[in-house]
Formats: C-alpha cells, sequence, structure tokens
C-alpha cells in the first residue's frame, strides 16, 4: 500500500491569527504531499516497499537519502499536525507539568529553552522535545531528520515536534523565527503532547 497524506485533524484556518490560514494550506497540501509522494517514488518496487513508515524512519540512514528526506518529512509533519489545535496553548497539567518543572525548573525556562533550540538550529530544521535516559529533553534536527533515526545526532523519544523550516512561518513572520516560536505556544495541543509522554515514560 502506498503512503497517502491525511486530511489535518482541523480547518486550514483553524489556528489564525498564530499560523495564517494560506500558510497551512501550501505547507499542507503542497509541501507534505509531495513528500509523501516522493517517500512512494524511493521505496517503489525496493525491499522497503511496505514497511511501516516508522520502521523506514528509523533505518533511513541505511536506506537512502531520498527516503531519509521523504520519510523524515512524512513522519515529522505528521507529528507535528497533531501536535497543534485551535482550543491549544495554555500550560501543560498532569505528568507532563511535574517532569517540565522537574527537568527545566519552570514551564517559563522549558519555553526558553525550547525556543532557543529552535531559533538557533542553522537553516531548515525542527526543535524537539523528548524523552531519554530518564528525564525529558530539548533538541534540533536538520532538514527532515528526527530524534528515531539510525543517524540521528539527537536521539530521543519524541513527544513534541515543530517545524522550523521557513516554509512553516515566512507568509506571516519573514525572517523572525523567534516570532514564529513564540506565537505556536498558543496552539500547542499539550493533551496531545502529554498523552505521548505518559506513553514513553
Amino acid at each position: 500500500m502506498a503512503f497517502t497524506l491525511d486530511p489535518l485533524p482541523y480547518a486550514h484556518d483553524a489556528l489564525e491569527p498564530h499560523i495564517d490560514t494560506l500558510t497551512m494550506q501550501i505547507h499542507h497540501g503542497k509541501h507534505h504531499q509531495a513528500y509523501v509522494d516522493n517517500l512512494n517514488k524511493a521505496i517503489a518496487g525496493t525491499p522497503h516497499e511496505g514497511k511501516s513508515l516508522e520502521a523506514l524512519v528509523k533505518e533511513a540512514g541505511s536506506i537512502s537519502a531520498a527516503v531519509r528526506n521523504n520519510g523524515g518529512g512524512h513522519w515529522n509533519h505528521r507529528f507535528f499536525w497533531e501536535s497543534l489545535s485551535p482550543n491549544g496553548g495554555g500550560t501543560p497539567t498532569g505528568n507532563l507539568a511535574s517532569a517540565i518543572h522537574e527537568h527545566f525548573g519552570s514551564f517559563e525556562s522549558f519555553k526558553e529553552q525550547f525556543a532557543q533550540a529552535g531559533a538557533t538550529r542553522f537553516g531548515s530544521g525542527w526543535a524537539w522535545l523528548g524523552y531519554a535516559d530518564g528525564k525529558l529533553v530539548i533538541g534540533s534536527t536538520p532538514n527532515q531528520d528526527n530524534p528515531l533515526m539510525d543517524i540521528s545526532d539527537f536521539k530521543c523519544k519524541p513527544i513534541l515536534g515543530v517545524d522550523v523550516w521557513e516554509h512553516a512561518y515566512y507568509l506571516k513572520y519573514q525572517n523572525k523565527r523567534p516570532d514564529y516560536l513564540a506565537a505556536i505556544w498558543n496552539v500547542i495541543d499539550w493533551k496531545k503532547v502529554e498523552e505521548r509522554y505518559n506513553v514513553v515514560k
């Protein structure tokens, strides 16, 4: 079975004014679709056809650059869309809130460290919150790499990923990536992030 692009779990305009409608239409319908299409081309007729997306991503470094880039792009974006919600924002609760306070001192300190990881990622990439070695960790990856990949310099079980490619924010924020990273907290779905944390810890 070929991979397909799932519809967004909300309308294209649902994250306004923090993420604009046109960006969502292009980001999901053009960029994400291209990753899906190119991933299908990259594995067609190979022994990797029929593998799960998770399996392809974990083995990406030993398969091909096309699978690394497009498989990562598909996995990362699917994870990203599910991390956002028009009813998001606010602060984490429960086990996740306790862990954030334990490992980063406060929610504000966590946000500063996460924004720093995203703002200082040179070129295109992703900022991540994940779980590794018994604690929450923050890091970033280049291009469409992610912390599950065998070739990643930053490894963890991700629970939150934020896209810092220019196509994720340029129409609204231009070159002001820190402004985008500040605004995105208004649409982070902390219930979903906590759900992931409770599974991986």
